[in-house]
């Protein structure tokens, strides 16, 4: 079986079959990515460190990932997917159960690192799959739909990591990653043919990449969007225990609330996207997000901070499977680049916007966090509107 005949699937079904290991993938690692934001506050009274330190897990782990990325794209170029996402998996559930059993902070977050090396290989090198799995004209579609396992990571992965941390324990959290981690890596090597080996990029495609202006300032806008968001989200759970005396199960379920309309948004972003084209639906994605952190401070209740996050949440993910599939486009040979770079800018976006946080909150700064996101978010519809412009002159 070829690669790109399995990536056919059957008559009749929207998406090849084989698309839907590889979400089921971006679920698991989201889950693991995000399980950190969503037991913080347990992860901090159990280890005795503030909040703020905690959040160094989310930062420094962002970091690894921005430069693990890019640099993982050139190191496994000829390795073939299938065992390469399978052993990315494997590692990811080893090391989560040893995150499970790190005696304090510093073993918590040497170790955390180490688990994130995985997120760096495994989302940017499926999404550079995805052209050896389907047809050119579905290229777009196939790339947002395996990418609504970072939203189904939202709904599901996410608030189960609140639920259990904050019931069990977080290190309980941590095996459940784990444990996901172990089905997904079966599921991997059961169903990606042999075969799927991307094309190694020369260094001549490097420097046609960094020299597009197109391509590095869309990389720009993931990053301000990224920095925007998660000064923000990585402290959700202190900020709405803080504002609103939140309990575990009603911060579970107001994740699941935002990570249920995050995979709205997804479906929809899917579904639309080569209809209204990758730049228009990138803009919409970001002034969702911006309406939402405009509106924060309305969210005085559990109900209304529910009600306020509806914008953000429709953006949040749509979004970013809109900018992959924009970078893929503006220039499809060299995918395995602007995604690797694209990944790499959605960790660096992670990292300063958890960094920016702490640092407003060891300052008193808490009410300020949604104000820095929104001006982040604001520059990022700047950068995308002048990165258009720049596809459109063939920059």
């Amino acid at each position: 079986m070829t690669a790109l005949s399995a990536g056919r699937g059957v008559p009749g079904t929207s998406m090849p079959p084989v698309l839907w290991t590889l979400l089921f993938g971006n679920f698991v690692i989201g889950t693991g990515v995000m399980s950190v934001a969503g037991t913080l506050n347990e992860i901090s009274s159990s280890l005795e460190v503030s909040v703020a330190t905690a959040g160094q897990l989310i930062s420094v782990g962002a970091l690894l990932m921005c430069v693990g990325a890019p640099l993982m794209a050139a190191f496994v170029a000829g390795w073939d997917r299938r065992r390469l996402l399978a052993l990315s998996m494997a590692w990811y559930a080893v090391l989560h159960a040893a995150c499970a059993f790190a005696p304090d902070f510093a073993w918590l977050l040497a170790l955390r690192v180490l688990a994130l090396v995985p997120p760096a290989i495994f989302t940017p090198q499926a999404a550079a799959s995805v052209g050896m799995l389907v047809p050119p004209e579905q290229r777009g579609r196939a790339i947002t739909f395996i990418f609504l396992g970072w939203s189904l990571a939202s709904v599901l992965g996410m608030p189960i990591s609140a639920f259990v941390g904050g019931t069990f324990g977080w290190r309980s959290a941590f095996w459940v990653v784990a444990a996901l981690s172990v089905v997904s890596a079966v599921w991997v090597w059961r169903t990606v043919p042999d075969g799927v080996k991307p094309p190694a990029l020369s260094l001549a495609a490097w420097k046609e990449t960094f020299r597009s202006k197109a391509l590095m300032t869309g990389v720009l806008v993931t990053v301000l969007c990224g920095a925007g968001q998660f000064v923000l989200f990585s402290y959700f759970a202190p900020y709405f225990k803080q504002k609103l005396g939140t309990t575990p199960g009603e911060l579970g379920l107001l994740f699941m609330w935002f990570g249920a309309f995050g995979l709205a948004g997804n479906m929809l972003m899917a579904r639309y996207i080569d209809r209204v084209g990758a730049p228009a639906a990138v803009m919409v994605g970001l002034g969702l997000i911006a309406v939402t952190l405009a509106l924060f401070p309305l969210g005085t209740s559990l109900w209304l901070a529910a009600i306020v996050n509806v914008p953000w949440a429709l953006g949040c993910f749509s979004s970013n499977s809109a900018q992959q599939a924009r970078l893929v486009g503006i220039a499809p040979a060299l995918a395995s680049a602007t995604v690797a770079l694209n990944s790499s800018a959605i960790y660096a976006g992670q990292a300063i916007g958890a960094a920016a946080g702490g640092w407003l909150i060891v300052r008193g700064g808490m009410d300020s966090l949604h104000w820095a996101g929104l001006a982040a978010l604001l520059a990022a519809m700047a950068a995308s509107a002048l990165a258009a412009r720049y596809a459109r002159q063939g920059r």
